[in-house]
């Protein structure tokens, strides 16, 4: 593409585009997201590439058969999608393709076995929006993906895209920042401080030289929010960021991805690439005199380099360790210059409030929770995957009717959000609203997103030890609350699940969480509690049970359960007897079996085989 020197040379990009678009004629998306490539929908794609050119169908010039970013439905990659009769495919597989062809594309059927079944009433149902998954969703973050190629900046242009910041060339920056200071936007990142007073305290510190960072680290355990915007749709994150650097007065910004990403950083730096041959991006920006650049930073993988401080020294060059909170970035940041740092999310969020206004955004969500949130939805779920809701929707509706309930029928039992800082809300609570205020009150967090669900065979101290073990490992040392605290709540936490606890233990347990919260260095060491205080506070019977009783209620915690055969429910179907690794079970085809309780392991495999529930667990 050539040069675009002004915002007319924009429209006038995107008028040309888009009138090469032929809207009668099928289009063909195949989802080429992290979960979907992993299951070959490379294969899917090069099908489809080459029995297009075989039949010599006509394809739009930008549109025809293309790949996309994550459609968010993990579960049932690879993913399809036959535009414009906008009908889903789901689990595609290379073979299945000539049959799409000839029956979606050249013909006017629906293929039955490929569309979305729903798991509780059994109904098919193939138009992609009608899905309950897509039904109960609000997308503004992930609006465009899975309906452009990240690897396109056409694709992007044509959608509206980069429209945002030719508006913000002709705003002046304090208005800006008043625009997002109305629309009421928070920090997806997990802090969920207000984004327009940040970036205006980052105007009034004093300095020439300002820096805008998108935190795309993401290193909380289920969590793949960010991962997808930048694999699937890094225009927008781009477009975001110059349109803070724009109110701020910045000239340079990075975005620091985990090394793990490599997808994310591959189409990142293609769309920076692209950006800055367009003239979108570098010196002199669509002619407005106003220049900004962009540059990847790569971080090595550390959970504590999520944290806003560490991050900067990170990127700076230095070991990822957090300041004294009384630093505060917008003042003194990265190289000690005033610096803006949001998440991938929130800068995702920027273009559309420039778009369509502050109080459009504002309209929705609650009161103090303004606009969607991103979550990644995953545990025992039905409809496991990436999701974009409204703030104030209620945790039911959230699991029940976007998640599809709980797998294998059973009982929901916990819902832990926020990630290893997070905290995990019981069923008594499954009716309050997801926001910022409510999670908080209820002892969890927002966090960056990550959305994990448990059911009924979840042991909640084991979870608590999990994220513990987890956060321990990834302690930077540096404060003695997190290097010394963290380790003997394990080691608590451990004794418990082995039944070892003894009274006191809670006690102590809360006595070094207060500790922690009010005297780590930073806002990781001070919410690690989390995991601890909330199931202490939701599930306390259960501590108590191991403590007192010796019994791990859900049946987890591996030296305080035994497993026996229920001889009034055992048909002698031998079916444990075979899959037992230690071969411990005994009995006769259709008689009794019973377990060598000296012998089992207890990996609960026979459990598990058992199709008659005989298997229980003391």
């Amino acid at each position: 593409m050539s040069l675009l020197r002004s915002s007319q040379d924009l429209i006038k990009y995107r008028e040309k585009l888009s009138a090469e678009v032929v809207k009668d004629i099928p289009s063909v998306l195949v989802c080429f997201g992290t979960g979907c490539f992993a299951n070959g929908s490379g294969g899917v794609a090069e099908n489809f590439k080459e029995e297009i050119k075989k039949r010599g169908l006509k394809v739009n010039v930008n549109i025809g058969m293309k790949t996309t970013g994550c459609h968010g439905y993990c579960a049932n990659g690879p993913l399809v999608v036959i535009k414009p009769k906008d009908i889903l495919y789901l689990k595609v597989k290379p073979d299945d393709v000539p049959e799409i062809i000839e029956k979606s594309i050249v013909g006017n059927e629906t293929i039955e076995r490929l569309v979305y079944k729903d798991v509780n009433t059994k109904e098919k149902i193939a138009e992609y929006h009608e899905i309950p998954f897509y039904k109960h969703q609000k997308r503004i973050a992930l609006e465009k993906i899975g309906l452009v190629d990240p690897a396109s900046i056409e694709d992007y242009i044509i959608s509206g895209g980069y429209a945002a910041l030719a508006k913000a060339l002709t705003m002046k920056p304090d208005a800006i920042i008043a625009e997002i200071d109305k629309s009421g936007l928070r920090g997806r990142g997990g802090g969920g401080f207000p984004a327009g007073r940040k970036w205006r305290s980052c105007v009034e510190a004093p300095g020439d030289v300002r820096y805008v960072i998108c935190n795309g680290d993401e290193g909380d355990p289920g969590a793949f929010m960010d991962r997808s915007v930048m694999e699937g749709d890094p225009h927008t994150v781009i477009e975001g960021m110059i349109i803070g650097a724009i109110a701020i007065g910045s000239h340079k910004g990075y975005i620091y991805v985990r090394d793990e990403y490599p997808l994310a950083v591959k189409n990142l730096q293609r769309a920076i690439d692209a950006a800055r041959a367009s003239g979108l991006l570098g010196e002199n920006i669509l002619g407005s005199g106003f220049s900004f650049d962009l540059k990847i930073s790569r971080g090595g993988g550390a959970f504590v380099c999520g944290e806003s401080s560490a991050l900067m020294r990170s990127v700076g060059g230095d070991i990822g360790e957090p300041r004294a909170k009384y630093i505060r970035s917008v003042e003194k940041g990265l190289y000690d210059k005033p610096t803006v740092l949001n998440n991938v999310e929130t800068w995702a969020n920027v273009p559309v409030i420039i778009e369509k206004g502050a109080d459009w955004y504002a309209s929705l969500g609650t009161k103090g929770s303004k606009g969607t949130k991103v979550f990644s939805l995953v545990g025992k779920v039905n409809n496991t995957g990436l999701i974009e809701v409204p703030m104030g929707i209620t945790l039911r509706s959230l699991i029940f009717d976007i998640g599809g309930g709980i797998l294998n029928n059973k009982k929901f039992k916990a819902v832990q959000t926020g990630g290893p800082s997070g905290g995990c809300i019981p069923e008594s609570l499954l009716d309050m609203q997801v926001d910022f205020d409510s999670l908080s009150e209820a002892g969890s967090m927002m966090g960056s997103g990550g959305m994990i669900v448990m059911d009924e065979e979840s042991c909640m101290v084991d979870v608590a030890k999990y994220f513990t073990n987890f956060l321990v490992e990834e302690s930077c040392g540096k404060c003695t609350p997190c290097r010394d605290g963290l380790p003997q709540m394990l080691e608590i936490l451990t004794r418990i699940t082995e039944g070892k606890g003894k009274e006191g233990d809670i006690e102590l347990l809360e006595d070094i969480c207060e500790t922690l919260s009010w005297g780590a260095l930073c806002g990781l060491g001070s919410s690690a509690p989390n995991p601890v205080l909330s199931t202490l506070k939701h599930f306390k019977h259960e501590y108590e049970a191991h403590i007192k009783d010796k019994k791990c209620p859900a049946g987890v915690c591996k030296t305080l359960i035994t497993y026996h055969i229920d001889k009034d429910k055992c048909t002698g179907c031998t079916l444990c007897a075979k899959r037992c690794p230690q071969k411990c079970i005994s009995g006769e085809k259709k008689q009794l079996h019973v377990i060598d309780e000296s012998k089992c392991i207890k990996c609960g495999i026979c459990k598990d085989v058992c199709k008659f529930n005989a298997v229980m667990i003391d």
